[in-house]
């Protein structure tokens, strides 16, 4: 099958993709544009330069690694046209910054022998080529997707293992539910504790508890505490620095997507980014607080739903202590 029915192929299935994906579901689609070096073997007379354009087709899980079909014809001419299926893994967490991420694949090569450059060898009109590579990329905002990256190919199959290329690619994708921040659920404000002087030896009668409450919401597949959580935050640590026998839990939760493994790991993370904040940000001991992770097993909402996932992803935390009632 030529690459130009791979194309019309690949062109139906962005259509069908972009009726029928699933609002869950981590689709992309995009153009892209590469010049590719092509080693002097391939040519009776030297080395040949070719820029293709092509589309892209992926799907990313998580927020981590993406399998992606792409197709591409030479931009001047019909000399290279080419089809390839790569896999993609990103290093880091934060989509919002450069993310550094390694590539590796297959491609097929299918050149015109009647090329007007150099000639090229009768046995390289189809080939076959592994690659490996690196780049970067970033989320331009929600849905929209810059990447760049360089690559080597090395020629695998039709007797000529010692041929070798080399690319440089760049692509716009488009995610259909790309990497969006999880809904901001308002948090119930939280009154700043007053603080009062003992009386000389209280009557049991006059005495009052105050509870004092941590619910930190995370973004999906993240442990990184918003600033939006600053007061509350503030609140745990006012009353912590008062009350200094005051020793506090933070529990971890995560919702249900990925392996039981996974969000173990993530919801102790969770709960450790917590625990460090109010260390290095607000002062407070570390021997005072303690964490634990349990990861998906304890949902306070429904995991069907965006909003319910939501309110899962959370760290939560309670303080208690006594003072006295002035009349």
């Amino acid at each position: 099958m030529s690459v130009r029915k791979w194309l019309s192929i690949v062109l139906v299935a962005v259509l069908t993709v972009a009726a029928k994906v699933d609002a869950n579901e981590g689709f992309y689609v995009g153009p892209s544009l590469s010049a590719y070096y092509l080693d002097s073997d391939r040519y009776v007379g030297g080395a040949e330069d070719a820029v293709v354009a092509g589309a892209n087709l992926g799907y990313r899980f998580f927020n981590d690694w993406a399998l992606e079909l792409g197709v591409g014809s030479e931009v001047a001419g019909n000399d290279l046209e080419l089809a390839k299926l790569d896999f993609y893994y990103w290093f880091g967490e934060d989509a919002t910054t450069w993310r550094p991420y390694f590539t590796m694949g297959v491609a097929y090569y299918e050149q015109d022998v009647s090329s007007s450059g150099p000639v090229l060898n009768p046995d390289q009109k189809y080939t076959h080529q592994g690659s490996v590579g690196m780049g970067l990329s970033k989320m331009l905002d929600d849905h929209l997707e810059f990447r760049g990256d360089v690559r080597f190919l090395h020629q695998v199959r039709e007797g000529h293992e010692g041929i070798n290329d080399g690319s440089l690619n760049l692509a716009l994708n488009y995610f259909f539910n790309g990497p969006k921040a999880a809904p901001i659920v308002a948090a119930e404000p939280v009154p700043e504790p007053e603080y009062v002087e003992p009386a000389p030896e209280p009557q049991p009668d006059q005495l009052r508890t105050i509870t004092v409450r941590l619910n930190v919401e995370f973004e999906f597949d993240k442990a990184i505490v918003r600033a939006i959580y600053g007061d509350e935050l503030q609140a745990v640590a006012n009353a912590m620095k008062v009350h200094d026998d005051i020793e506090l839990v933070l529990e971890g939760h995560t919702d249900w997507i990925g392996t039981d493994a996974y969000n173990q790991d993530l919801s102790d993370r969770r709960a450790k980014a917590v625990k460090a904040k109010l260390v290095e940000t607000y002062g407070i001991a570390a021997n005072r607080i303690s964490t634990v992770g349990y990861g998906e097993s304890r949902p306070i909402a429904d995991n069907k739903t965006d909003e319910g996932r939501a309110r899962n992803r959370r760290v939560i935390g309670e303080l208690s202590y006594s003072e006295v009632v002035v009349d």
